[in-house]
């Protein structure tokens, strides 16, 4: 098992990703500890020399001018725990609760937030135990952090609140701890609002769907390809040179990659000379990289912004090294925000111009001679006619979900926190919207792949001749239809999985 040691200069993505899904250990460097550590120091001080700090000697959120006594600020710090662990709803996924823990621990190790080593150690004591906290969808506004999620991950180190066993019940987290050998902790000032301030949850959620864009957008290059070949289609617009006269990036990639595809194919030689072939092709197939294109640039765009939050201290107040402790508005989440939002648009338009694909394969007056609904025998068969409904349903939902979360901001805590971001929703229906994906894409290569073999007995492209060979095994042949529901989730599968891909770049070489 692999191991991810949180450094002061923070972690990358693919820690993120290793410890959120691979179960990677974690661990803090000794240099985070002592960073802390004098961190803590300052904050200590301010504790014997009185002052009035907010979330140190004061309340929370529209009650931040409210001192409070010495001998209450342990229990301050408790009680702000419990009442912001106030999310409703189904758990959120366990990489989802996972990567959160880890990116809090991430903000603390960077000593700005005045906290014991302690408190880090035990969320990764947490994470190297496979303790999961009940963490609800529903309770986050993205400002101020994810205060409600991280405060039902914070409720646990309390021996407090709910985890997910591995049966997916819902269990008392003092039990758990019991069980793991673990103690609860007593928190001391600030702690219990550093454990909650902080734009984890939404982070974590935006970087496992910048993992998850970045292997679909590469499958929608490869299904697009699949759908252009048997639809007998030209690769004539994904040549290189006409590509670097319209300079996106993106662009240039996705063409590269269909172009690629679409070799080595008796199936595109066998129309290459036909004049009364379509002159253009229908823009669902010709502007497939300048769609994907554009998607791509997207999420170049939306790594960046989640690679600049990495590196980030998100914390409120934060502890300078001069000993100052300041209110920030670092924990506002419009960033990641926007990036979700914006990056959920460029996939649903990914799966609208795939669907879009799949219905001119099924149209016998589109799909250049294919049988109806690449079915060898319409009328007492029906072929693929309802994975198309399927996939029409999916593109729909997924234009719903595109609408922006950011700009739906509410006031809440008595007009203090008068704007806030709606980061946490936006990343949330980004997940969403990227599986929805995943399943249109599998609509497209059952379809492109039907398509590929009512060829016979013209050969396809090596990437052809892979994907009718994954395919097969669970579809078979054209023929009579089949229950496509487990045929649809195998294909979910292929799309989501390396196999296809690895499979299809060991006969055409290594798609980016």
């Amino acid at each position: 098992m692999s191991t991810v040691t949180v450094q002061p200069t923070g972690i990358t993505p693919a820690d993120v990703v290793a410890v959120a899904r691979g179960d990677a250990r974690v661990e803090l460097a000794a240099s985070t500890v002592e960073a802390m550590a004098a961190s803590r120091a300052i904050v200590e001080g301010i504790e014997r020399d009185g002052r009035p700090v907010y979330g140190v000697s004061t309340g929370f959120g529209a009650l931040a001018n409210t001192f409070i006594a010495p001998d209450r600020r342990s229990e301050l710090q408790h009680a702000l725990i419990r009442s912001h662990a106030a999310g409703v709803g189904s758990p959120m996924p366990r990489e989802v609760v996972r990567a959160m823990m880890l990116l809090r621990v991430r903000s603390l190790a960077l000593g700005r937030s005045g906290v014991r080593p302690l408190v880090a150690q035990s969320l990764v004591d947490l994470l190297n135990h496979d303790i999961t906290p009940w963490v609800p969808e529903h309770g986050s506004l993205g400002a101020s952090g994810d205060l409600a999620p991280l405060a039902h991950c914070a409720l646990v180190l309390l021996g407090e609140g709910w985890v997910v066993d591995k049966s997916g019940a819902r269990v008392d987290g003092g039990q758990a701890l019991r069980e793991a050998g673990l103690h609860p902790i007593e928190l001391a000032a600030k702690e219990g609002l550093a454990l909650i301030n902080g734009t984890d949850g939404m982070l974590g959620m935006l970087l496992l769907a910048l993992a998850d864009a970045a292997h679909l957008f590469t499958m929608a290059d490869i299904t697009a390809a699949l759908a252009i070949e048997a639809m007998l289609g030209s690769d004539r617009p994904f040549q290189p040179e006409l590509h670097t006269i319209r300079p996106h990036p993106g662009q240039a990639v996705s063409a590269a990659n269909i172009y690629r595809l679409l070799q080595d194919s008796r199936i595109m030689d066998s129309h290459r000379a036909d004049l009364t072939h379509a002159v253009q092709d229908a823009y669902s197939m010709r502007c497939a990289p300048q769609v994907a294109g554009a998607a791509r640039d997207t999420l170049a765009f939306a790594s960046q912004v989640a690679a600049r939050e990495l590196e980030s201290i998100v914390d409120n107040p934060v502890v300078l090294p001069d000993g100052r402790v300041e209110s920030t508005g670092n924990f506002h989440g419009a960033p990641l925000g926007f990036a979700a939002d914006f990056l959920a648009i460029a996939a649903a338009e990914i799966g609208a111009v795939s669907e879009r694909r799949v219905d001119r394969l099924l149209d016998v007056c589109r799909s250049r001679d294919l049988p109806a609904f690449l079915s060898p025998d319409p009328g007492v068969n029906s072929g693929l006619m309802i994975a198309q409904y399927t996939a029409a349903g999916i593109v729909a939902e997924n234009r719903r979900l595109a609408v922006p979360a950011s700009v739906d901001s509410l006031p809440t805590s008595g007009m203090q926190e008068d704007h806030v971001s709606m980061g946490w929703a936006a990343t949330v229906k980004l997940r969403r919207v990227l599986d929805n994906l995943t399943s249109l894409l599998a609509v497209e290569l059952l379809a492109a792949v039907r398509g590929l073999q009512l060829r016979a007995p013209l050969t396809p492209s090596p990437a052809g001749r892979a994907a009718i060979a994954a395919v097969s095994s669970f579809a078979g042949e054209p023929g009579p239809d089949i229950f496509l529901a487990p045929a649809l989730e195998a294909a979910r599968a292929l799309i989501a999985g390396p196999a296809l891909r690895r499979d299809i770049e060991a006969a055409v070489g290594q798609l980016a």
